[in-house]
């Protein structure tokens, strides 16, 4: 049996959850990899907990992480870090924005986009690629902002 990573993001509706989901599910098929992505938007539209999971490798037969199986744990907001803490497997890497220079985002709807840069830097994917996806997913008037919080994200505190 292949090896599969699990990411598991989390945060509340409106973060941006799904839109880090979607870039690291793109990246990564271009990759080569065998991906499948899940989603759980809760009570998004309130602002309410959304997460959603990314699981890739040679071959990924289910969209869904069991509790507890998650290799890495991307959390948007600090209110999310207990609801989605059981997800983590131990020994796991749980990223928050703790883990960022937060200070320097200009427009606090970036983090999302920061926080991808410290993930991806820990699953050691192309920057160029991430940030190539970044563009094509997000309108053009936010690729600067959004392309400074990656890099900034990535380079950690």
């Amino acid at each position: 049996m292949s090896e599969i990573t699990n990411i598991t993001v989390a945060g509340l509706g409106g973060q941006g959850v799904l839109k880090v989901t979607d870039i690291l599910a793109e990246v990564l098929f271009e990759l080569g990899y065998d991906v499948k992505k899940s989603e759980v938007h809760g009570m998004s539209q309130r602002g309410g907990s959304v997460s959603s999971e990314v699981r890739y490798g040679d071959k990924v037969y289910s969209p869904m992480v069991p509790a507890g199986e998650s290799d890495y744990l991307l959390v948007l907001d600090r209110t999310q870090v207990e609801v989605a803490a059981p997800k983590l497997k131990a020994g796991g890497v749980m990223i928050t924005p703790d883990d960022v220079p937060e200070e320097k985002l200009s427009n606090p709807k970036c983090i999302n986009i920061m926080l991808l840069g410290a993930l991806s830097r820990r699953l050691d994917l192309p920057k160029d690629k991430l940030l190539e996806a970044v563009r094509k997913t997000l309108p053009e008037k936010l690729h600067e902002i959004n392309e400074n919080a990656f890099v900034d994200g990535w380079n950690g505190r």
